[in-house]
């Protein structure tokens, strides 16, 4: 099992200790770096600035939203940082939900996800492999463009650029079990959200073997210490906010994952304490057990006891979200 270092997205502004952890986790070994972007800071600025002072670790969007660009747009993103970094490039995307894509992109979430995600990859791909122009008589990303309100004039293309390596990596973040299923067939690997090391085979659904060379990346958040309360509050304010914040009440994936893993009254408390102005309320009200069972926190020992439980899992790559260096370093030698 790999180690892979999460950064995730800014809050107000870049962390300062970004560049340093990435350095620090290409020192201690660790295989990959991985940015994000939500509705501020996006996952390709910081991943090049993190690419061009690193030489080794492995570089991934964990995730980069597909509505923020066309799929040209983003094979044209991971194409130039893969020359640029010297072949080191993963793409991770994710399809987001109705209310980042309508309130914050401006534009329709798609009635047909599976089918949106399925062209998307599909443009993407042929963009790498450069193999021709670019066409998909597709629903949602159609090439070239052929609606009523376009001009006609559209010509398929074929990339300028060369890309470094027409098979780099494609990885999707997956919550559902028919997302999962289509991303098992289409994807390279798969970016799992709130991974339980003892009960994934039922939350998942996952098949008894998976594609051969399939990588399977959940993130985890770890910190050492001695207070294993005081040690899982960071987990829980990261879920109420995913819970009670990232999505409408009516639909909420990560409500929906959270309640196929038998929290699904407290989900819902979640959102309702979220949705009235109540934040730590709803910070409080996520179980201790649910943030504990997705983290790896406390004191050493405990630590390196969960750990093994991750290992004996499909898990090929742990991506590791920590501010600190001392958690990255007793991970590195824990998982050496």
């Amino acid at each position: 099992m790999r180690l892979g270092l999460a950064l995730g997205y800014w809050g107000r502004g870049p962390s300062p200790a970004h560049l340093d952890l990435a350095r620090e986790a290409e020192q201690l070994g660790y295989d990959s770096v991985w940015t994000a972007e939500a509705w501020g800071s996006d996952a390709f600025t910081a991943l090049t600035w993190i690419a061009a002072h690193t030489s080794r670790i492995r570089l991934g969007t964990a995730v980069a939203q597909m509505a923020a660009r066309t799929p040209t747009a983003t094979a044209m993103h991971a194409l130039t940082l893969d020359h640029l970094s010297g072949g080191r490039m993963t793409l991770g995307l994710g399809l987001s939900g109705p209310q980042v894509v309508e309130g914050w992109y401006g534009r329709p979430f798609p009635r047909s996800p599976l089918t949106a995600t399925r062209e998307y990859v599909d443009v993407i791909r042929q963009v790498l492999r450069r193999e021709g122009p670019v066409t998909l008589d597709g629903r949602f990303h159609a090439h070239p463009y052929a609606g009523e309100d376009g001009t006609g004039l559209g010509k398929a293309l074929k990339p300028i650029t060369h890309p470094l390596r027409p098979d780099l990596p494609i990885l999707l973040g997956a919550e559902g079990p028919k997302n999962i299923a289509q991303t098992l067939t289409i994807a390279d690997g798969w970016l799992p959200l709130y991974w339980s090391p003892d009960r994934w085979a039922e939350v998942y659904g996952l098949p008894g073997t998976l594609p051969e060379g399939f990588t399977v990346a959940p993130m985890v958040r770890a910190q050492l210490c001695e207070d294993v309360p005081a040690g899982l509050l960071p987990v829980k304010a990261m879920l109420g906010f995913y819970i009670g914040g990232m999505g409408h009440a009516a639909r909420n994936f990560h409500a929906d994952l959270m309640g196929r893993m038998g929290y699904g009254k407290e989900a819902a408390r979640i959102q309702e304490l979220f949705a009235a102005g109540r934040r730590e309320e709803a910070v409080r009200a996520v179980p201790d057990a649910f943030a504990d069972e997705i983290s790896l926190v406390g004191p050493r020992e405990r630590i390196a006891e969960r750990l093994d439980a991750w290992r004996r899992g499909p898990v090929t790559d742990l991506l590791v979200t920590s501010p600190d260096p001392a958690t990255l370093r007793v991970l590195a030698e824990l998982n050496s």
